[in-house]
C-alpha cells in the first residue's frame, strides 16, 4: 500500500457527480430503455458497496492476496456501473472477465485474481460453474438476471442481497496509488495477465481524454465496446463519468441499432474498433441515418482502413484513428484542431500528460523519422501485471517509461504512425517489411473487404509476405501485384494469396493475428 496520506476524494465518482449534477441522465441502457440520473446512479452505488462490505470486498491493509476483489462476467448493464462506482467506495478491486473465454481460460484468470465474490450474469452461469469447479476457490457467487428467461441459475440473485439501505457511504479513506480495476490483456505464453489499473491513473487517463479530445458535459456517446476490456471503461466510459455527460449502453452490438441511438439520441461522440465501423458504413440503415449530431469518431484497437475513414468522411464525419493498449491510457494521442486528411494514417500527436519516445533494441532514443519502438510515460499507466514480476519489470520500466512492444516513427511535424507489432515486422532480401502497411494497400483492392499478411520462408529472399484475404476470389496474385505496383515497394509486395471466408477475431472485435500466423505462416 502506498504511503501516502489518505484522500477522501478518491474512488467516489458516484458521490462527487451526483453532489455536482445529481439530475443529469448518466446512464442509458438501450436494452431496457431505462436512463439513470448520476443521483440514481449514487443511491445504487451505496446500496451495492454495503454488498461488497459484507462479502469483503474492501481496502486490505493487510495481505494483498486475501480478498478485496469482486470479479464480473457479463455483459454491458447498469449493475456493473455499480459495481465500478461501489468498489471505489469501499477500496475494492473490480476484475471484469471476459464472458467469450472458455471455461478452463475463466479459471486460470479466477485462481489468479482470487476473488472474494463472484458475480455472473444469467447467460454464462454454466460456463463458469465449469470454471468455479476447475479451481481450488471457494467463494460466493452472485448471479444477474437475464432477458433470456430460459437461463438457469442455482446461485442468490443479486437484486435480493441487495441491502435497501441507499444513503451515503462512509467508505475507509483510499490513496490514489491503491488499486481499483484488474483488466486482463494477453500474455506471451498465451496465458492472459492482469493489469493493475489505479485510482490515480484512471483518473489521469480521464483527464488527458477530457482536455485532448474537448468532452463536453452535454456529450453522449453509445458504448460499443465490453466492459471487460480497456474499451469499455477507460476510452469513454470513466472520463464521461468524469464530465458529467451520458452513456448509452446495451446488451450486444448491433451495427443497425447504434445508427438508431445515434440519430434518436442525436449522439455527439463515438468510439469504435474498425470492424464496427466499417459494419456501420455497410449497413442498410447507413444512407438514411442523420449523423449531424457527431462531433467527432475515433478508431482505434487497430489500424483503420483508407476504404472506412472514407465512408464516414464522405457523410461529413470527423473520423481520425487512435492508439492506446491496457497498460497505458488507453487515450495517449489526439488530433490537433484542423488537422489534415494527409495525417490520417497517423494516430495524431501526445495528449497533454504524455510523453513519447521512439528507441532502438538497445534503449536509444531515435530521430524523427525513423522507426523503432514506441515507449509512453504518463501518469495513466498501470502500475503492474498481477503476479508477473517479470513480465511487469520488462514492460514498466523503472525509469518510468512504458514499453509498448509497437513500433513507430514520429514525422517533421511530430504526429506518431504505427508501424506494427514489433514481434510481427518480418525482413525480406534485407529489408524491413511491417505488415499493416501492406495490409492497407491491399485492403484498398475493390476485391478485397480485409486483409493480414504474414510472413513466410522463400529460399531467395528469407522472407516475403503472404496475403490471407477476406473478398472476391476471383482476384488473383497478379493482378494484386499489379494493382499494387506505384504503391508499394516491390520487396514489401505479397508473393502468396490465400482466401479465407473470415478472419478471426479476439477481444472486442480484433482480429487475432496469432491464429491467422499459426495457420497460414511458417
Amino acid at each position: 500500500m502506498s504511503e501516502h496520506a489518505p484522500q477522501h476524494w478518491v474512488g467516489d465518482w458516484s458521490a462527487r457527480r451526483a453532489a455536482l449534477s445529481p439530475d443529469r441522465v448518466g446512464l442509458v441502457d438501450a436494452t431496457t430503455g431505462r436512463e439513470f440520473t448520476y443521483a440514481d446512479l449514487d443511491r445504487r452505488a451505496n446500496r451495492c458497496a454495503r454488498l461488497l462490505a459484507e462479502y469483503g470486498v474492501t481496502r486490505n491493509d493487510g495481505d494483498e492476496d486475501a480478498g478485496g476483489r469482486v470479479a464480473v462476467v457479463s455483459r454491458n448493464r447498469p449493475e456493473f456501473v455499480d459495481l465500478f462506482f461501489a468498489t471505489g467506495k469501499t477500496g475494492g478491486v473490480l476484475a471484469p472477465l471476459s464472458h467469450r473465454l472458455a471455461p478452463p481460460e475463466t479459471a486460470e484468470l479466477l485462481d489468479d485474481v482470487g476473488p472474494s465474490l463472484v458475480v455472473v450474469e444469467a447467460p454464462f452461469a454454466e460456463d463458469v460453474s465449469q470454471a468455479l469447479a476447475a479451481t481450488e476457490l471457494d467463494c460466493p457467487v452472485l448471479s444477474l438476471p437475464s432477458e433470456d428467461e430460459s437461463a438457469e441459475v442455482n446461485w442468490r440473485a443479486y437484486d435480493e442481497a441487495l441491502p435497501d439501505d441507499g444513503t451515503a457511504y462512509d467508505g475507509p479513506a483510499l490513496a490514489p496509488s491503491d488499486p481499483h480495476i484488474f483488466l486482463h490483456t494477453g500474455g506471451s505464453t498465451g496465458t492472459p495477465k492482469e493489469t493493475v489499473l489505479s485510482h490515480e491513473g484512471i483518473v489521469w487517463n480521464a483527464t488527458n481524454t477530457i482536455t485532448a479530445w474537448g468532452l463536453r458535459d452535454d456529450d453522449l456517446t453509445p458504448l460499443t465496446f465490453p466492459m471487460f476490456h480497456t474499451g469499455g471503461w477507460n476510452v469513454l466510459t470513466v472520463p464521461f463519468f468524469h464530465m458529467g455527460g451520458t452513456l448509452a449502453i446495451a446488451r450486444s452490438f448491433d451495427p443497425g441499432e447504434v445508427l438508431s441511438l445515434i440519430e434518436e439520441r442525436s449522439a455527439s461522440v463515438l468510439v469504435a474498433v474498425p470492424a464496427v465501423l466499417r459494419m456501420m458504413a455497410e449497413h442498410d440503415r447507413w444512407d438514411d441515418t442523420n449523423l449531424s449530431s457527431l462531433r467527432f469518431v475515433k478508431s482505434g484497437g487497430g489500424p483503420c482502413r483508407e476504404s472506412v475513414l472514407s465512408s464516414w468522411w464522405d457523410r461529413g464525419v470527423d473520423l481520425s484513428q487512435g492508439y492506446g493498449l491496457t497498460e497505458c491510457g488507453p487515450n495517449n494521442f489526439a488530433m490537433p484542431d484542423d488537422w489534415s486528411e494527409d495525417k490520417a494514417d497517423t494516430v495524431g500527436v501526445p495528449a497533454m500528460h504524455v510523453d513519447v519516445r521512439i528507441v532502438d533494441d538497445d534503449g536509444r532514443a531515435l530521430d524523427r523519422g525513423e522507426i523503432g519502438e514506441l515507449e509512453l510515460r504518463s501518469p495513466h499507466a498501470a502500475t503492474e501485471y498481477w503476479h508477473r514480476p517479470e513480465e511487469t519489470d520488462a514492460t514498466f520500466g523503472d525509469d518510468g517509461w512504458l514499453a509498448t512492444g509497437d513500433l513507430a516513427k514520429i514525422d517533421a511535424d511530430g504526429y506518431v504512425s504505427i508501424e506494427g507489432r514489433k514481434k510481427n515486422m518480418y525482413v525480406s532480401g534485407g529489408e524491413n517489411v511491417f505488415p499493416p502497411e501492406v495490409e492497407d494497400a491491399v485492403s484498398n483492392h475493390p476485391k478485397v473487404s480485409d486483409a493480414v499478411v504474414v510472413p513466410i520462408d522463400d529460399e531467395q529472399w528469407g522472407q516475403v509476405g503472404r496475403a490471407v484475404v477476406v473478398g472476391d476470389e476471383s482476384l488473383s496474385l497478379d493482378e494484386l501485384i499489379d494493382f499494387l505496383d506505384g504503391r508499394l515497394a516491390r520487396f514489401k509486395r505479397p508473393r502468396d494469396l490465400v482466401f479465407v471466408d473470415e478472419l478471426p477475431r479476439s477481444g472486442p472485435d480484433k482480429i487475432d493475428r496469432s491464429a491467422v500466423v499459426e495457420e497460414f505462416g511458417s
